[in-house]
């Protein structure tokens, strides 16, 4: 039978559990209140106790819900409560990188004026102008710049936001960085230019235009001495590469196996490819570093529309 001290600690230790499971219930439910802008129950929750900065298995907290959402008074609401403005998830995500990624200007002024870290990064190295860039948020990325975010600013790999932009086709940001010092010449820890990038991805021939016209060079190449042409031949962007031509790309230029841009695209069986560069005057008896020629890998391959165009 138990002795009445033990019975004390019994009691105690249940209790102890029990509110321990009520305050994080709380938690959860501030969390929860947070994202569906619930200002009331947030409110209750912090009166009764609930941490304004308790985090779910992610580290995602109330804030952060509350910025992903857009809710602009709970947000001003859990700030005023203490809310730690600059807390990070499991992979390094701050309230200001959420608000730059869903595109809410309006909670990254608060968030700045609250103190929040211009430059933090999450693991990849993705800064808020960096997230900004990459979702297209052209009125996020303006207010960044004007904030005094570094234009130039890399990712892990070496990427600035413009070759972000590049790659997938966003003009308007990739144009508003430039226009803000971006270096269109500045290539990544792998060799690449925004050039190459959006040649590679072959999204916007307008961005090539841009960036062209704003000093970068037409037959720049990668380290394994692709130019832009031959990347988009590779992989049989035919709109791009009509206009890396118009922009006056060498084509007939070799990479370091040798291989030109027709060459590639009779590797890649693109056949607008093909056609478009012998229309533009593409050599088709140059050999590669092998000996063999365009045909010679187009026979290979087994295109018959390719071979025809070759022959």
């Amino acid at each position: 039978m138990l002795s009445r001290i033990s019975l004390i600690f019994v009691i105690l230790a249940f209790a102890c559990t029990a509110f321990a499971d009520n305050v994080e219930d709380m938690n959860r439910d501030l969390r929860l209140a947070a994202g569906i802008d619930d200002d009331e129950a947030v409110v209750r929750l912090l009166d009764a106790g609930a941490d304004v900065d308790s985090a779910n298995s992610f580290g995602k907290t109330a804030l952060m819900n509350a910025v992903e959402n857009g809710n602009i008074l709970t947000t001003s609401i859990l700030l005023s409560r203490g809310a730690d403005v600059n807390k990070e998830t499991v992979v390094g995500l701050t309230a200001l990188t959420f608000a730059a990624e869903n595109g809410q200007v309006e909670l990254t002024a608060l968030l700045l004026e609250r103190g929040a870290f211009l430059e933090a990064r999450t693991r990849s190295g993705l800064n808020a102008l960096l997230l900004a860039a990459q979702y297209d948020q052209t009125e996020m990325v303006d207010q960044l710049l004007f904030k005094g975010a570094d234009p130039n600013a890399i990712d892990k790999d070496g990427r600035t936001g413009l070759m972000i932009a590049a790659y997938r086709g966003f003009y308007n940001p990739a144009e508003l960085l430039i226009n803000n010092g971006a270096t269109v010449k500045r290539i990544d820890s792998k060799g690449k230019t925004a050039l190459i990038h959006v040649a590679d991805s072959g999204k916007d021939p307008k961005i090539a235009k841009l960036l062209v016209n704003n000093g970068a060079n037409i037959n720049t190449t990668s380290p394994d001495g692709a130019t832009p042409l031959i990347w988009a031949a590779g992989k049989g962007h035919a709109e791009m590469a009509d206009m890396l031509i118009e922009l006056g790309a060498d084509i007939n230029a070799k990479d370091n196996n040798g291989l030109t841009a027709l060459m590639e695209a009779a590797y890649a069986q693109s056949e607008a490819c093909v056609k478009l560069l012998l229309d533009q005057g593409a050599d088709s008896t140059v050999r590669d570093n092998e000996g063999r020629s365009a045909l010679d890998i187009a026979n290979k391959s087994g295109n018959p529309a390719i071979i025809a165009l070759l022959k």
